[in-house]
């Protein structure tokens, strides 16, 4: 039977999640906004993830907001993010794919899907979810490639010395040591109950959601001090790409539509290299739970 540090990495690699509260952005203990949660209240019990907004430090009219994805969720979370991208004047999105590739609606058919492509949808049967590439409308003209080439995702990973297999077990490592110490939500046993409950399907999705909104430092060892090309290199694409847009002065609204592992990523960035700060949250519940 799969572990469920097995299974936890296989989400992690999806990541990377329309109830709508608005809020000051909550901060993390490094005083960082927090991108993805777990709730579990008397009203609502779901994953949710944030949208952060952020503005210049010194004033004016552009902002940027970090919207967080998961790659796997609700049909109503990819619904009504539809509707929410229409209000911005470009939305850049991840897809490492060739400059000039086109996202029809539904997404892309192809007969050789990746391995990651086919555990996410294999993944979407068994939580009763949705995908976001067959799910999310990219074909609105405001919509921006902002993410590397194939070409370009290899050379960064060869000039690291990087390897999807060292990306997978410095994965495993990571968990593990937070299991060991006590960190983790959720251990093989609770796997194995989830497993057994009636509600299978419910059961497994909570057990995830919480591993989830507790992943953050797994994928800071992921990251190490120097960025993989995962998150980090890719980031620094994507900002190139917004850096571009808003020099066109006529545009003042901007959203970033990445998965979440990448927002503390982002958000140091725009902080540090664009002279912006957070100030405010939105939090959409990607996965309803009961």
């Amino acid at each position: 039977m799969m572990s469920f540090k097995s299974l936890q990495l296989i989400f992690l690699a999806t990541l990377g999640s329309f109830v709508i509260s608005e809020a000051v952005a909550l901060q993390s203990a490094a005083g960082e906004p927090t991108f993805i949660q777990y709730i579990d209240d008397a009203d609502n019990k779901a994953l949710q993830v944030s949208i952060v907004r952020y503005q210049p430090r010194l004033g004016g009219e552009q902002y940027v907001d970090l919207v967080g994805a998961v790659h796997v969720g609700d049909k109503q979370y990819y619904q009504d993010l539809n509707e929410l991208f229409k209000n911005y004047d470009a939305v850049l999105y991840e897809l490492v794919a060739p400059e000039g590739t086109t996202i029809p609606k539904g997404g892309m058919q192809s007969d050789n899907k990746s391995m990651l492509s086919s555990i996410q949808m294999g993944m979407k049967d068994v939580l009763g979810l949705s995908f976001q590439m067959e799910e999310v409308d990219y074909t609105p003209k405001h919509f921006v490639h902002a993410d590397f080439s194939p070409a370009e995702f290899k050379a960064s990973m060869d000039a690291k010395g990087e390897s999807i297999f060292s990306m997978i077990f410095n994965l495993w490592r990571a968990g593990m040591a937070q299991q060991l110490s006590g960190q983790a939500s959720s251990t093989d046993f609770d796997l194995i109950m989830a497993l057994m409950a009636t509600d299978r399907q419910n059961a497994l999705k909570t057990l995830m959601a919480k591993e989830l909104a507790n992943s953050e430092g797994v994928m800071q060892v992921l990251e190490g001090s120097e960025g993989s090309t995962l998150v980090a290199e890719r980031n620094k694409k994507a900002l190139q790409v917004l850096k571009t847009a808003m020099q066109n002065k006529q545009h003042h609204s901007f959203a970033i539509f990445y998965g979440a592992a990448h927002l503390p990523d982002f958000h140091r960035r725009l902080v540090d290299d664009f002279d912006m700060v957070p100030v405010t949250t939105q939090w959409i519940d990607a996965w309803k739970l009961h």
